[in-house]
């Protein structure tokens, strides 16, 4: 690591060095603030081992004008000078640590290791947080339908509270997007943003993977594991679909959000939990509740604020938007030369019915960009490559049941499991299932 010594005595820059150099960091050296800003500003440095006193400054003072100028600099105090109150008040100007002076080469090395694993990790999730952010636009959370905008301003409005937020919607319409949108607003943002998945894993599973579970709960748990409720502490637990979440697990889901206390699998002790929670779904959690297939409890524990997502279908208005920022990002991605859709190819995509919303808007957006051949996409690249996977359109002449297998079909394909696309067509799972079965 390149280091930045600023101390207004010779001899501890020169210990101070020595002991670096044999460390096999790089080494600049400062006798004031004047200087030591000057150096930040003219070249990259990675840790400044900062004096508490230079001569008439201070070196606290120094830390908040050295953190505008290097946002992610670590500064260390170091100083004879040692007292509580000093170290709280330079954590609270943002030094990453503080060493008594003189400090052993020991106690400098055990510092710098820290400063090197908190860098690591910084650098990981910056990493994670771009992949997540390459493989789609995000979908800008403005909007010229009047029922998109209320929906937006009730989310909005509430982020700067603590109460539970309901976003209801189908599948595909933005809720975990607008769910974020919500966490970036409110005073959390700073901390955690933490997404339950309800239907992708067993009750079991999912009953350790939300609270974690003690060593030996269950076959395979060789040690204590923390769950989600606490990768979540302080900021935001968002869970998604949660009108699958298993009957077993909603009791302790209630009391998380009514007492902020839960306990890992297997374990009896009690934890304090300080998180909010946004919860999301494409049921109608009041027919599930009166089928007994969620608690009525939990329900209007959850429903404190209720958001409802209208489906792309009904937010004609935006189409045209939403399809040009897709559009320039997979450009982008792919390398092509495509600048937008012929007035057909725009027509016809608002004549469709997006029966999996923004998320087949995105599928559609990417392929189509993809197999383009030219700047600009025509009505004939939507027909081969998207919708004319069968010849059948509303008001051709088709029958009934082929109008019906083709809308079937096109759920199915933008749902992740055959129980989603029956809840979107309002059918039993075994009827779907047999109509499955029956295509040759």
């Amino acid at each position: 690591m390149r280091i930045l010594i600023v101390d207004d005595e010779k001899n501890i820059r020169l210990t101070l060095s020595t002991a670096l150099e044999a460390m096999k960091h790089e080494v600049a050296s400062a006798t004031n603030g004047a200087l030591a800003l000057h150096s930040l500003k003219t070249e990259d440095f990675d840790v400044v081992l900062l004096d508490l006193r230079l001569g008439r400054e201070s070196g606290l003072e120094l830390v908040e004008e050295i953190l505008r100028i290097s946002p992610r600099i670590a500064v260390i105090l170091v100083t004879a000078y040692s007292s509580l109150e000093t170290a709280v008040e330079a954590m609270r100007r943002g030094a990453f640590d503080y060493l008594p002076k003189p400090c052993t080469p020991e106690q400098l090395r055990q510092v710098l290791a820290r400063v090197e694993r908190t860098r690591k990790l910084e650098n990981r999730v910056a990493e994670l947080e771009s992949r997540a952010t390459s493989d789609a636009p995000e979908f800008d959370l403005q909007s010229a339908s009047p029922r998109v905008q209320r929906a937006l301003d009730v989310a909005f409005k509430a982020a700067d509270s603590e109460a539970t937020i309901l976003i209801l919607g189908e599948s595909g319409t933005g809720k975990s997007v607008l769910a974020r949108g919500i966490h970036q607003r409110s005073p959390r943002a700073a901390a955690a943003f933490i997404t339950v998945s309800c239907p992708s894993l067993s009750r079991e599973l999912l009953e350790s993977d939300l609270f974690g579970h003690a060593k030996g709960a269950f076959t395979g748990a060789i040690t204590d594991t923390w769950g989600k409720v606490t990768a979540a502490e302080g900021g935001t637990l968002f869970l998604d679909e949660i009108g699958d979440l298993p009957l077993e697990i909603q009791a302790r889901l209630l009391r998380l959000l009514q007492e902020r206390e839960y306990e890992r699998v297997g374990e009896t002790k009690s934890h304090r939990a300080n998180v909010r929670v946004i919860a999301a779904t494409n049921r109608n959690l009041a027919e599930a509740v009166a089928v007994g297939k969620f608690r009525e409890d939990l329900f209007y524990r959850l429903n404190v604020i209720s958001v409802v997502l209208p489906p792309l279908r009904e937010r004609v208005n935006d189409l045209e938007s939403l399809v040009k920022t897709h559009m320039s990002f997979f450009a982008s991605q792919s390398g092509k030369p495509v600048k937008g859709l012929s007035t057909e190819a725009m027509d016809q995509m608002r004549s469709y019915g997006w029966p999996g919303n923004l998320r087949e808007l995105r599928n559609v957006i990417e392929r189509v960009v993809i197999l383009s051949s030219g700047e600009q996409i025509e009505s004939g690249d939507l027909a081969e490559n998207i919708f004319g996977r069968s010849e059948i359109s509303i008001g051709g002449k088709v029958s009934l049941a082929e109008v019906e297998e083709e809308h079937i079909r096109r759920v199915i394909e933008n749902c992740r499991t055959l129980e989603e696309a029956a809840r979107i067509l309002d059918i039993d799972p075994a009827t779907l299932y047999r109509k499955r079965k029956k295509k040759p």
